[in-house]
């Protein structure tokens, strides 16, 4: 999920994960204040205090008696202080700070920021509205009570001019927050899509799995049960039917269980069958010859006469005790000849050996010694053969593996 390292140098209507707050959703529980939100108010209150107390100032200059001056002063301070209200009731308080504003100018910095308000948090129709009375207000206050030191006309402009800027301003600030909030809602519309499409990959997946494995094994399964079932109903039949339909059982039940390693393969290793071309007894001579190429003395005694013939995961489980056979010669007994023989047929198993002399010197231990062979017994369990490993006599090194080869 998308989120943000600081949310409290946010606006709390950024935080809300409904967004800036729209004209339908007036009666939802507001957002609480973020830090962010406490400076700005509190830098709002003190412009618009400062603004009042000049024009308090203009105001005593312009002669006003002292009980226009305490009046304009004590309106000045509730405006200030009614800005604090702003977020909750934003457009009344602008209308009322606008028409206050009309004849007390002091109220003026707190209508300003009041007009800014309602623009940042409303949509243009609202705004547009309050802008236009803000802008009567703002003339009417030049006309009733001018500023002596500036001309009527300057005047006019100037507040044309001021509330111009601050509504387009505040309406700035509203577009790039709603910008803001809609690439936050692609983001999170984006990732949502992303997991849906993996969690339907997984699931394409799993159908693919069961169609292959309701295909590969349906066939099987019912040949099991049929003979399984004959024998069941014909106890006395004859001793070579009985031998014939326990031999379809056996290699019936053997294929099935070949075919189940494989679909658990794939289920272990998800796409590594068909990103590439795997090695199977074939490439064994590929394997030998680079090893010669670098540098290696190794000697290969292949009794199969047709390495095409051996099932693939059979000849691929012994390609690869091959190679980190060779490799475990390579690392520990450097300069030595190996030796890599290979021999069985269909009903007697496949066998792999890799076999090298001790080495010359005393080499140096290698870490992580032990992990590859690891790994190669558990490969040679799980295609149901066996792989065993250690010293020979004369100070070597062998690893012998055995893999069944159906009849």
């Amino acid at each position: 999920m998308t989120r943000t390292d600081y949310p409290w140098l946010l606006p709390s209507e950024m935080i809300d994960p409904r967004g800036p707050e729209l004209p339908g959703d007036r009666g939802r529980a507001r957002p609480r204040r973020t830090v962010r939100d406490w400076i700005i108010d509190t830098l709002m209150f003190l412009l618009a205090a400062a603004i009042g107390l000049i024009a308090l100032e203009a105001s005593e200059k312009a002669g006003n008696s002292e009980n226009i001056v305490l009046v304009d002063m004590i309106v000045g301070v509730l405006a200030c202080c009614a800005l604090w209200t702003r977020r909750r009731w934003p457009v009344g308080l602008a209308l009322v700070l606008g028409a206050v504003s009309a004849v007390a100018p002091v109220s003026g910095g707190a209508a300003v920021v009041a007009l800014f308000c309602v623009a940042v948090h409303r949509p243009f129709r609202v705004v547009a509205a309050v802008g236009g009375l803000s802008l009567v207000a703002g003339c009417l206050q030049t006309v009733i009570r001018p500023d002596p030191s500036t001309s009527l006309t300057a005047g006019l402009i100037a507040t044309v001019v001021l509330i111009l800027m601050v509504t387009g301003w505040g309406m700035l600030v509203r577009a790039r927050r709603q910008l803001v909030v809609a690439l936050r809602e692609r983001a999170t519309r984006a990732e949502a899509e992303a997991e849906l499409r993996a969690e339907q990959a997984q699931r394409l997946a799993r159908e693919a799995i069961a169609r292959e494995m309701h295909d590969v094994l349906a066939h099987r399964l019912t040949l099991l049960s049929v003979h399984a079932g004959a024998l069941e109903f014909r106890p006395d039949a004859p001793a070579p039917e009985v031998a014939r339909a326990a031999g379809v059982i056996r290699d019936s039940a053997h294929e099935a269980l070949q075919d189940l390693r494989m679909i658990i393969g794939v289920l272990r290793a998800p796409g590594d069958e068909g990103d590439r071309p795997q090695p199977t007894l074939v490439t064994l001579d590929a394997l030998v010859a680079e090893s010669r190429e670098a540098g290696m003395k190794v000697t290969l005694d292949s009794r199969i006469d047709d390495p095409a013939a051996v099932p693939a995961a059979t000849g691929r489980t012994a390609y690869r005790i091959a190679q980190e056979g060779l490799t475990n010669a390579r690392k520990h007994a450097p300069g030595t000849e190996a030796t890599v023989e290979v021999s069985g047929g269909p009903g007697d198993g496949l066998t792999v050996q890799v076999r090298n002399a001790a080495p010359p010197g005393e080499v140096p231990r290698v870490p992580g010694s032990g992990q590859g062979l690891i790994g190669l017994t558990e490969r040679a369990l799980l295609a149901g053969g066996r792989f065993e490993h250690g010293a020979t006599g004369d100070g070597g090194f062998a690893v012998r593996a055995w893999l069944p080869w159906a009849a």
